[in-house]
């Protein structure tokens, strides 16, 4: 009998060639659409977006395509309240979330899993560009995709060995390219489809009218903006508004360049400095998570950090403290801005050791 394995499809390419290729690789295939953003916050105005009836239409017609049972679950009120509502709350604290590293650890694996437990199935899959293996010792690996510029397992940082055994990913060995051509040789409709490119819930892009309509008004934070030395250069009216790192939309007048260098939630301060005052020597991360418990159990690690998807590894040193805690060390004289709120990942080489999210920079 065929190993069953549950799918999570979004309508998308990806995880349409996903569920095909391990049909034709003899699993039992069911696929499942997970319906996370209400229809409002997914209407993307022209953008390319996910979560939409048209979505959903899409996967339904890959899953007739290739003859296996497709489903549809309504997951709106977990998602709203563990990714979106999180999403608010980190904006209100000065911090920068990245909702699409809370989906895959609060929503989608999670809820997949529980899923497939429901249908006896042995694995779950997905469209994410990544890579599992096992090594010598039986423990399951993490690894970066083959396709550098598609890697995902920035996203992927908090899976366990137990989730990691009974997960495939498919497309961890393709390119982008590849994932298309092989829709298009299977005759697959969607196999030019645009990738999307938005937060789900906010395809505006505009976070801060987003947290501003989600948030009791109470809770918005007005303040003042000042230079590092204290001096008050303008008023602002929320902290939800800015971000580490921020040049644009500051609204005020300099002969230099400014960026957003600090903000403090407590009293609304949001710091503007030249550039060369954001860089920092290394970071504090909290919730801390670790692919293989024993990863730095002998002191400090050597490894390559991640501090924001797009961003470059930077070689340091990791320390892991008490209570979920590390504290991560850059190598050299200094990197560009820390943004608290954004997951860290820490890698050796090809290999994801875990990672956790940015309370504060290191700046000493």
């Amino acid at each position: 009998m065929s190993a069953r394995v549950v799918v999570a499809m979004s309508g998308g390419v990806d995880s349409s060639v996903a569920a095909a290729i391990l049909c034709e690789q003899g699993y039992d295939v069911v696929g499942i659409a997970m319906r996370l953003a209400s229809q409002e916050h997914s209407a993307g105005k022209g953008r390319q977006v996910c979560c939409s009836y048209d979505d959903f239409e899409d996967a339904r017609r890959v899953a007739e395509r290739m003859d296996f049972p497709f489903y549809v679950v309504d997951l709106r009120a977990e998602f709203g309240a563990r990714v979106i509502d999180n999403f608010v709350d980190e904006y209100l604290a000065g911090r920068t979330p990245n909702p699409c590293v809370m989906c895959n650890r609060e929503i989608k694996f999670a809820r997949l899993w529980s899923r497939a437990q429901a249908l006896d199935a042995d694995f779950v899959a997905t469209g994410h560009y990544a890579q599992i293996d096992r090594d010598a010792n039986g423990r399951f690996r993490l690894l970066r995709a083959a396709d550098d510029a598609k890697d995902q397992t920035y996203f992927l940082f908090s899976m366990t060995q137990a989730e990691l055994s009974r997960t495939l990913f498919p497309l961890g060995a393709m390119t982008k390219a590849e994932v298309r051509a092989h829709a298009r040789a299977l005759g697959l409709a969607n196999a030019d489809k645009p990738e999307s490119q938005e937060i789900c819930f906010v395809p505006s892009r505009d976070y801060a009218d987003f947290v501003a309509r989600r948030a009791d008004p109470a809770r918005i934070k007005a303040g003042h903006l000042t230079a590092s030395d204290g001096r008050v250069l303008a008023g602002h009216d929320g902290i939800h508004r800015f971000t580490i790192g921020q040049r644009r939309g500051l609204g005020i007048a300099a002969k230099e360049a400014l960026y957003v260098s600090d903000i403090d939630a407590e009293t609304g301060r949001v710091v503007v400095a030249p550039r060369g005052e954001l860089t920092a020597r290394g970071l504090r991360a909290e919730r801390v998570s670790l692919v293989d418990e024993s990863v730095g159990s002998n002191g400090n690690v050597d490894i390559q950090v991640k501090i924001r998807y797009r961003h470059p590894a930077i070689p340091a040193k990791l320390k892991l403290l008490e209570r979920g805690r590390a504290e991560v060390r850059f190598a050299g004289d200094g990197y560009p801005a820390v943004t608290p709120g954004q997951a860290c990942v820490f890698y050796d080489r090809a290999e994801v050791l875990g990672g956790g999210f940015i309370e504060h920079a290191l700046k000493e």
